[in-house]
């Protein structure tokens, strides 16, 4: 496993937020409130934790010409953290 990749599961692991978000995501397309229900964090705290996985290419978003309703999905980069995370 690479020094990147482990920098990658440290950064997840590290914040409890950042760990549920990414579990409750798990394969789907899902907008923050539904991320939000199934991980139980409040909607505001999703979002800045969207951000930070978004800015570190873990999640990314694939209707960007919208502000509210924005579908997030791992990727592929995310889907290795993931499974370590286990």
């Amino acid at each position: 496993m690479s020094d990147e990749m482990l920098k990658e599961i440290s950064y997840v692991q590290i914040s409890k937020y950042r760990t549920k978000t990414m579990k409750s995501l798990d394969g789907e397309v899902l907008i923050p409130s539904q991320i939000a229900k199934n991980s139980g964090i409040r909607t505001n705290h999703i979002s800045k934790v969207l951000a930070e996985l978004k800015a570190h290419e873990l999640v990314e978003y694939i209707n960007s010409e919208v502000r509210k309703g924005r579908l997030y999905r791992h990727t592929d980069k995310c889907e290795q953290v993931v499974k370590n995370l286990e």
